[in-house]
């Protein structure tokens, strides 16, 4: 992906030298292993982290931190600039751009506590995507999801929540999981997931009609994270046989389907997974 010396997004609120040091006294290996666990185990570890922390993040910000906040930051200006034009003239509605929040370690958002065990994720109480870059190398490192296409892909993917936010879409779609019982509310879930990949397909579509960005190999670097972070891939590699009722985001298969059909098409119409005959 072409990204080095293009504009940066104005959007990004960074807490990473927020309370400094390590996380309460913890190391950064020990950090590590508590991630590894609560993330490979699919527990939450936010609680401890957010004990332990005092409700601060911080920490030496590295050569690689600083990289991957403006691998961030262009990526997020290309999804602006793509949804500025895609938005209204599919939707008839001009574009807000979501804020992104840059941590290290553990922060809060209005949806509660964040850290590297949660993964990124978009928060409709306050409206920002919530990401520490920490989770790049998760991928790359232990998921097998290389590439930093594949890292725009997961930045794509949390701004496609905020645009399903902007349409109603996902108020609507966590009013019924409330109603819900939980294999019901996971399928949702699933539904809500499937569509934000979509949408991510078709950013990457008009980012490389626009910018020119994408090199050869990106799509397939998307394609690959989309299998790597598929709930059966993930509950399969975890050591688990893969329960369906269970899968929150989709299978791999799935979250592939869906990133080409939006990628395919570039038509948010071809997205609606909540009427698909097939997800």
């Amino acid at each position: 992906m072409k990204w080095q010396g293009r504009r940066g997004s104005r959007n990004i609120e960074d807490r990473r030298r927020m309370g400094g040091g390590a996380v309460g006294g913890i190391g950064g290996v020990g950090l590590l292993i508590i991630l590894a666990v609560g993330y490979f185990a699919g527990v939450d570890v936010t609680p401890i982290l957010n004990e332990v922390a005092s409700g601060q993040g911080g920490g030496e910000i590295t050569a690689e931190d600083e990289a991957a906040a403006d691998f961030v930051s262009v990526t997020l200006a290309d999804t602006e600039d793509v949804w500025a034009g895609v938005f209204p003239e599919q939707v008839g509605e001009s574009y807000t751009p979501v804020t992104l929040v840059l941590y290290k370690g553990v922060t809060q958002s209005a949806c509660g506590g964040a850290s590297g065990a949660t993964g990124p994720f978009y928060c409709p109480g306050d409206k920002k995507v919530y990401l520490d870059t920490a989770f790049f190398t998760t991928m790359s490192r232990q998921l097998g999801a290389r590439g930093d296409f594949a890292a725009a892909y997961v930045v794509a993917h949390e701004v496609a929540h905020h645009l399903q936010d902007e349409l109603g879409t996902l108020s609507q779609a966590n009013a019924v999981r409330a109603r819900s019982g939980e294999e019901q509310s996971n399928a949702i879930s699933v539904m809500i997931e499937l569509q934000a990949d979509c949408y991510s397909g078709i950013w990457a579509r008009h980012a490389e009609a626009q910018f020119g960005s994408l090199e050869p190999g990106d799509i397939e670097e998307a394609m690959n994270a989309a299998r790597q972070i598929g709930d059966d891939t993930l509950q399969r590699n975890a050591g688990r046989v893969p329960m369906p009722e269970s899968f929150t985001h989709g299978t791999s298969a799935q979250r592939q389907r869906w990133f080409m059909t939006g990628y395919q098409t570039g038509d948010m119409r071809a997205c609606d997974t909540f009427n698909a005959a097939r997800l």
